[in-house]
């Protein structure tokens, strides 16, 4: 072939590439400014927002919050007791106008830690100075199964008597970001609400899951067992519409007890509070070894926190545990090696997020089970950007028992991404959820199907398999660009630019 042949195969290939790479999609169209406007479907639903996730929903940008002790490690001896004292003296200083009563540094060294260490109160941050080990190592010691460190509140949210009203409408589609409701008057801008969504006998059997093919230990699904809450704020109100600040995630239908909204309190949440630049271990007996420290860091009954360059290394479970009541977190920058523990159920989240409105990203794991995974009832949204898995043993991706509203955004695994009826698996986990979104994801195989009812699952520019799940005979989810990552490359930073440019 002559040279100007091969020119010409060569520019009409990338003509194809490029083709394929900005083909017009059926669930959005790329505006010139690099935004996207969705295209509803039959119902109304669209891909919703995942923008307003993270620390402060993305609009500030982590802080440098200034040091007010620092602290060495205790030697041969157990430095639980110097660090929780600098916490505790910390935590009864007065906050800035920022919220924040100071860092605590620890600096370089080992730090042996037989317990567990505690932060109650807002505005704590726990600073190392480097993640390796010649920077600030915490050592767990010993054979308990413990977090090693605990950032939480205390209580749970309360309902504000004689605020609940009816949602009136027949069906609330996914991506809105209003409801009308009975008596809007109950309410003003502002006001944290809770939407609530009643479970149903009728919406367990047109899920199927009260027929799950029975094992030793298997649950069937029970109506009280899915009364879901979604957390919002107001941000206006018009006539009967309440509109909010986070999109609705999951279809709210009269048909299956359709939603009502109440006013609720949080008095024992606390807010700004991190943990950065540390490397933690566990001390363990061999690589099947259960007795000894199980998770690095949780997060729970907080408003805006993060954590950011730590690596854990030999923990049984996590690197960082978000719980069902943290709101706002950050995990960003860290990484999960090496765990030990049989390699079973229960075991090797990496990565966990229960709670709402929470953001991983630039995270990286190893010899993880479900290393970027949400439990049962998670109301999101939530997101997982720009991670990596490796020598994986399970699967990424929603666990079990129903999930609403996540996002897994250029991920790349060895492994397996999986939105699908698990059956039978553990306890009888069923479906997984509805609204979740895999984007540009790279992996060995992945299986993303829609539940029978209420909502949708996608799989948008996956390189790798498809496969057909744990069950065969479920519905297909929505596929689109398989082999072929698609533009823009991210969903949730085109979705953050696109909003904040919007103020």
């Amino acid at each position: 072939m002559r040279p100007i042949h091969k020119i010409g195969v060569v520019l009409l290939s990338l003509m194809v590439l490029s083709f394929t790479y900005y083909k017009e999609s059926k669930f959005y169209s790329v505006n010139k400014d690099g935004s996207l406007t969705f295209k509803p479907d039959e119902k109304g639903n669209i891909i919703p927002d995942f923008s307003r996730v993270g620390y402060h929903m993305g609009d500030k940008e982590i802080p440098d919050v200034k040091v007010v002790r620092t602290i060495s490690p205790a030697g041969d001896g157990s430095s639980q007791e110097i660090i929780q004292k600098a916490i505790n003296e910390v935590a009864a200083m007065k906050p800035d106008k920022d919220g924040f009563r100071g860092a605590i540094l620890l600096k370089k060294g080992v730090y042996k830690i037989s317990g567990a260490i505690t932060i109650k109160n807002s505005g704590i941050v726990l600073r190392g100075e480097g993640n390796d080990a010649n920077g600030t190592k915490l050592i767990a010691t010993g054979k308990d199964r413990r977090v090693l460190i605990q950032v939480s509140g205390e209580g749970a949210p309360r309902e504000v008597k004689g605020s609940r009203t009816a949602v009136t409408e027949d069906y609330v589609p996914v991506g809105r970001f209003y409801v009308e409701v009975e008596k809007p008057e109950n309410f003003k801008v502002g006001d944290e609400i809770i939407i609530y969504r009643p479970g149903t006998d009728a919406w367990i059997k047109d899920l199927q899951m009260d027929k799950i093919i029975e094992r030793p230990g298997t649950v069937q699904w029970e109506a009280k067992g899915y009364n879901l809450t979604f957390e919002r704020a107001i941000t206006a109100i018009k006539g009967n519409k309440i509109y909010i600040n986070q999109p609705i995630v999951m279809p709210l239908e009269k048909k299956y007890g359709g939603a009502e909204v109440y006013k609720f309190t949080f008095a024992g949440r606390i807010q700004e509070v991190g943990v950065e630049n540390i490397l933690f271990e566990s001390e363990y007996a061999s690589d099947t070894d259960e007795e000894h420290s199980w998770k690095a860091i949780e997060f729970d009954k907080i408003d805006n926190g993060w954590v950011r360059n730590v690596i854990s290394r030999y923990f049984a479970t996590s690197c960082v545990n978000v719980d069902r009541y943290a709101r706002y977190v950050t995990v960003t920058d860290s990484k999960c090696l090496d765990p030990k523990s049989v390699i079973t159920g229960g075991r090797r989240y990496s990565f966990n997020v229960d709670g709402a409105f929470n953001l991983v990203k630039n995270c990286e794991t190893t010899e993880g089970r479900h290393d970027y995974v949400s439990g049962a009832r998670t109301m999101g949204p939530n997101v997982f950007y720009n991670c990596k898995a490796s020598n994986t043993h399970a699967d990424i991706g929603p666990h079990h028992r129903w999930s609403a509203g996540a996002l897994y955004d250029n991920i790349v695994t060895d492994g397996e991404i999986n939105v699908h009826d698990r059956g039978n698996w553990g306890s009888g986990h069923g479906w997984v959820g509805t609204t979740q979104v895999l984007w540009n994801c790279t992996v060995k195989r992945a299986a993303v199907q829609t539940p029978w009812i209420s909502g949708k699952n996608y799989c948008i520019g996956l390189v790798g398999q498809k496969y057909a799940g744990r069950l065969e005979g479920k519905p297909d989810g929505e596929w689109e660009s398989l082999g072929q990552h698609v533009n823009p490359q991210s969903l949730y930073i085109a979705q953050l630019k696109a909003r904040k440019g919007n103020r």
